[in-house]
């Protein structure tokens, strides 16, 4: 890495903030197991004028999908299942399942549908959708509140109302991004016989040392839990209704008041809280191919298995309507993650085989085993399709590579 090209990203960082686009991020590199990139900018709390710091919490969202989905993996190696099994088998509530028909005008146009399968549900083919997509059954979610928030607990009753809504397509036709994962985390739960959380805890982040990692704020983090901001003058999370205008940086979640910080809800989709350096370790986990530094938390064989792509083709050609965390060109979808097909295609640098995800709250990381590096991007910025900063963030680094 050439040092001089790495410190473009302190002011690209540096003119996030300036800007009132971001109140303040952290980026930390790996690349060979080393740190080689480090920097704060802004602040965690604009209110207090609290600084960005390394310790900084922060709500992950969506990047806890790949954590659940590597929970899953873990369970399939111990062999509880198959990918093929139809998640009815560990959730009843799922048997009887409809889809809605092909054009319908009424979330009451139906047909029969099978059970969507472990493998769909971790690929967002499953039918499943989310609130904030369009279409008729994110307009029922919506209505319902199915959004598995930290204050919604707890998950076996936010499952078993999601299992009444039909699905917005027959399982296996299409791509949209959902609350699928949430679903994968009962299964979880139902396999092992443990809360999430617990499962979590004990197989994922203290072998890995993921010490402040959970689904609620740590006990007496106090202020170093980062505020939430959003430039709409709505609802952060009104991702195709979005009321632009006003103050960039609205506040709408803070330290103290906080659902995140009581949760009862363990949402394997978009539940937890951690840190940057926590997250690393997560990271570089999957760049070693499962590999820590007491053993595996997956064989490599495993972890080469979630990270290629299960698509016939990328996210595009699976004719998406929904919001998605990356581009759809030149995409496929691993498992719990994102995969670079075409990195032409996708219109940002990058390897092919590249493996990423990011959250709602403009936070990114992406492991690139090509080059072996390790990216953990954190801010808190609702939604995270306000800016364009991923793409900008890796065209900075690999602008970076030299060698």
């Amino acid at each position: 890495m050439n040092l001089g090209r790495l410190e473009r990203i302190r002011s690209w960082q540096q003119r996030y903030v300036d800007e009132r686009k971001y109140p303040g991020s952290a980026l930390l590199i790996h690349r060979g197991g080393e740190e080689i990139y480090f920097h704060t900018a802004g602040l965690r709390n604009i209110e207090e004028r609290l600084p960005y710091t390394r310790d900084t919490l922060v709500r992950l969202y969506s990047m806890t999908k790949p954590v659940t989905s590597l929970a899953i993996m873990q369970l399939l190696e111990r062999g509880h299942f198959h990918l093929d099994a139809p998640v009815s088998d560990f959730l009843p509530e799922f048997s009887d399942m409809r889809a809605l028909v092909s054009g319908a005008a009424a979330i009451s146009q139906t047909e029969s549908c099978p059970p969507p399968t472990l493998h769909q549900l971790l690929t967002h083919t499953s039918g499943l959708s989310y609130p904030f997509n369009p279409g008729l059954l994110p307009a029922a979610m919506e209505a319902e509140d199915l959004l598995f928030k930290p204050d919604h607990g707890p998950l076996s009753a936010m499952v078993t109302r999601l299992a009444d809504l039909p699905l917005a397509f027959q399982p296996g036709t299409r791509w949209e991004y959902s609350v699928a994962t949430d679903v994968l985390g009962r299964v979880v739960e139902v396999v092992s016989g443990r809360p999430l959380g617990e499962f979590l805890a004990g197989e994922i982040f203290e072998p890995l040392g993921m010490t402040e990692t959970g689904f609620r704020v740590p006990d007496g983090a106090g202020n170093r839990f980062a505020s939430l901001y959003t430039p709409l003058a709505g609802d952060a999370m009104a991702l195709n209704s979005g009321i632009a205008g006003g103050d960039s940086l609205r506040l709408t979640d803070c330290y103290g008041s906080s659902p995140f910080e009581k949760a009862s809800m363990h949402s394997g989709g978009g539940g937890l809280v951690g840190t940057i350096d926590d997250y690393m370790k997560f990271a570089e986990m999957l760049r070693r191919r499962g590999r820590y530094n007491g053993g595996f938390i997956i064989s490599p064989q495993t972890a080469d298995f979630m990270m290629q792509n299960h698509l016939n083709g990328d996210i595009a050609g699976m004719g998406p309507s929904s919001f998605a965390e990356q581009p759809m060109e030149g995409m496929g979808f691993g498992l719990g993650g994102a995969v670079v097909l075409n990195p032409a295609r996708a219109r940002c640098p990058g390897s092919v085989g590249d493996f990423s995800w990011g959250g709602i709250a403009s936070t990114f990381f992406w492991v690139d085993r090509q080059l072996d590096l390790s990216a953990v991007f954190l801010t808190q910025l609702a939604p995270s399709s306000s800016y364009p900063s991923r793409p900008e963030l890796k065209a900075l680094v690999h602008g970076a590579v030299t060698a």
